[in-house]
């Protein structure tokens, strides 16, 4: 169980995925939701207003990174700490210019979240 529950929200557009994570990051007793697409989850990024955001690069809508900045512009969003989760290790650069503070590349050892988010 972490020190701090965080409002996490997982964007990726591979539902086992999206699923996966928010059930894992549940099972660390923080609050999850989970969007498969970039605009439903720029959407509800600005309803729920998460700590935290994993952010799948590749999405079928709209660029991973351009959703990274489109974040960063909503008030209220600007220091919301955002995680490039990506299967692609060469995004890295790209991902870190676009506004994510974090790059992971999957599949990511559940430990190595938890220790990122307590």
């Amino acid at each position: 169980m972490p020190s701090t529950p965080r409002r996490i929200l997982v964007v990726d557009d591979d539902l086992d995925t999206a699923d996966t994570m928010a059930v894992l990051l549940r099972g660390m007793g923080h609050e999850v939701q989970f969007a498969i697409r970039g605009n439903e989850g720029l959407e509800m990024a600005r309803e729920f207003r998460p700590e935290i955001i994993f952010l799948d690069l590749k999405l079928p809508d709209i660029d991973g990174c351009e959703l990274a900045g489109r974040i960063r512009q909503v008030p209220g969003l600007e220091s919301t700490i955002l995680f490039a989760f990506t299967g692609y290790q060469d995004e890295r650069e790209r991902a870190l210019a676009a506004g994510c503070d974090h790059f992971l590349v999957k599949p990511v050892d559940p430990a190595l979240i938890d220790s990122l988010l307590t």
